[in-house]
């Protein structure tokens, strides 16, 4: 639901959140948020009836879920990495309960004094933010990338609960010994919910036995890995040349960092370092690392690390911004709008399969190469964040290819 255009409404809205969010509701009252609005309490009773009524055109009109379940969906038609995709919108769910620890802690503890028309409207909000997550979910079924014992609906509930569960036990309790951290749950959040609800159409076995055509395997969850050819790469970086300096950065950092998008728009100017000798970015949040921008992407040198597309980018800025990458407006860059760049970089290129190259290859890429010229899976978890299992198919692919190549040498030494 998109925000009220009453403007009084709007204010009263913006200031229950801020008081609820810094607060509690159970410690604020109707008269703080009227005094900071600057209105008289009449008037904000007038609107909400009362403070649960005000408590729910909050957590309505702000549709956070909702938003978060819309990108979920234009990724389906993005993607074809479940794994990060699934993983991008979980993250991006905690970040926004982040915001209102306090809202989720009150919600939790006073939602038995909730009128019951008042817990009925909750209940149909969070039916519809899960409505555009069970979208999401039946595309990739439809396209048989999938294959489920559960409706497209049950697995949105499923892991919709599982993270509202996963908020309400961290915002409320403490020194539990359940995960390691964060990024501990959400990676076994992910892998859990495939083993158990879904797993990969490509790697699901033959079936042997007419029983078995009823039963939808449980198998190890691979990344499926696709990476880009080098001259496609090297295809995509002049087409983002073309477009402009932010352009060619984004594609040079895209291609040389193998960050994700969520990463990419999360980066600040202060997150970047270089001197003579190297050039790095500072990756903040539950992934915290050090991660180099290669100079040397698929045997092409971009620059220096004193001169090459992002210095230049950053050399051209005459803006305040903190964000590294912005918009049209000026405004940070998020990620539907770094996706719709990509769709700009890759138009009229197409992979193997026939299909537009997705954003994820990038990042694939950039592993496999990383693994092609040595580096270790150890060293490699460390400048990725992930665990090094799930590094493994960038090892098999990095294989094949050297396999290949190999076989091309003897080829070309001749009989």
């Amino acid at each position: 639901m998109a925000l009220s255009q009453n403007p009084t409404r709007h204010r009263l809205i913006h200031t229950a959140l801020e008081l609820f969010a810094s607060q509690g509701v159970t410690a604020t009252t109707t008269k703080q948020v009227a005094e900071a609005a600057g209105v008289n309490e009449v008037t904000l009773f007038r609107h909400f009836g009362s403070k649960h009524g005000l408590l729910l055109a909050v957590i309505e009109e702000a549709a956070v879920f909702t938003q978060l379940g819309q990108t979920l969906v234009q990724q389906a038609n993005q993607t074809g990495n479940i794994c990060q995709a699934l993983k991008d919108y979980a993250t991006a769910c905690l970040h926004a309960l982040d915001r209102v620890p306090e809202v989720v802690r009150s919600v939790v503890g006073e939602a038995g004094q909730f009128p019951a028309e008042n817990r009925a409207a909750l209940g149909r909000g969070f039916t519809q933010a899960n409505h555009y997550v069970a979208e999401y979910f039946q595309t990739v079924i439809d396209r048989g990338q999938l294959h489920s014992y559960l409706t497209a609906e049950k697995l949105a509930s499923l892991l919709n609960g599982m993270l509202l569960g996963y908020a309400v036990i961290e915002f409320t309790s403490e020194f539990h010994e359940l995960w390691q951290d964060r990024e501990d749950f959400l990676e076994n959040l992910v892998t859990l919910f495939l083993h158990g609800a879904v797993s990969p159409a490509s790697l699901l076995p033959p079936l042997t036995t007419p029983v078995m055509q009823n039963v939808t395997s449980v198998t190890s969850v691979v990344e499926e890995v696709a990476d880009l050819s080098t001259d496609l790469v090297h295809k995509i970086l002049q087409q983002a040349k073309k477009l402009g300096l932010q352009d060619y950065a984004l594609a040079y950092v895209l291609f040389g960092t193998g960050l994700s998008t969520a990463e990419m728009t999360q980066l600040e100017r202060s997150h970047y370092f270089h001197d003579a000798h190297q050039q790095y970015l500072q990756i903040t949040g539950d992934r915290e690392r050090q991660v180099p921008i290669n100079q040397w992407i698929l045997g092409k040198r971009y620059g220096s690390y004193l001169r090459n597309p992002l210095t230049q980018w950053l050399k051209s800025r005459k803006d305040n911004q903190t964000a590294l990458f912005l918009n049209s407006q000026g405004q940070p860059l998020s990620e539907p709008e770094l996706r719709q760049q990509w769709q700009l970089w890759t138009a009229g290129l197409l992979i193997p399969e026939g299909r537009s190259p997705a954003i994820e290859q990038a990042q694939q890429t950039w592993c496999v190469e990383m693994v092609m010229r040595g580096m270790s899976l150890e060293d490699l978890s460390i400048l990725t964040g992930r665990d090094q299992a799930s590094l493994q198919p960038f090892a098999n692919r990095a294989r094949e290819k050297a396999a290949l190549e190999a076989a091309l040498r003897l080829d070309q030494k001749g009989g």
